[in-house]
């Protein structure tokens, strides 16, 4: 996990939790083994808090676009919870070990 934080640009903008990259990275170094099992807890017992399920959308017209009432001619951009992204990919990364060692995939 923490190979993974460490790969979060420092420069993102900031989070829900209002936690830069920058800084998470250096707290994460403290918590991280009671992240694991905070982490493991809650997926083994099928818990989701509700902060993990709040994101900020924010819509940005794309330059150059003719017409505007078009949907491709806006970008979304999704700010999620720090701790959100970390389990998230952290999950994914367990995921694609699994589907490697018993090659799962064709």
């Amino acid at each position: 996990m923490s190979k993974l934080i460490k790969s979060f640009l420092n420069s993102k903008a900031l989070k829900l939790n209002n936690i830069l990259n920058k800084g998470f990275k250096v707290v994460i170094l403290i918590i991280i083994k009671n992240l694991v099992k905070v982490a493991s807890y809650y997926f083994v017992n099928r818990i989701i808090l509700k902060s993990f399920k709040e994101f900020i959308i924010v819509v940005l017209r794309k330059k150059g676009k003719k017409d505007y009432s078009l949907l491709n001619s806006y970008r979304l951009i999704t700010f999620k919870n720090m701790l959100v992204k970390v389990l998230e990919k952290y999950v994914v990364n367990i995921i694609l070990k699994i589907i490697k060692k018993y090659r799962l995939f064709f």
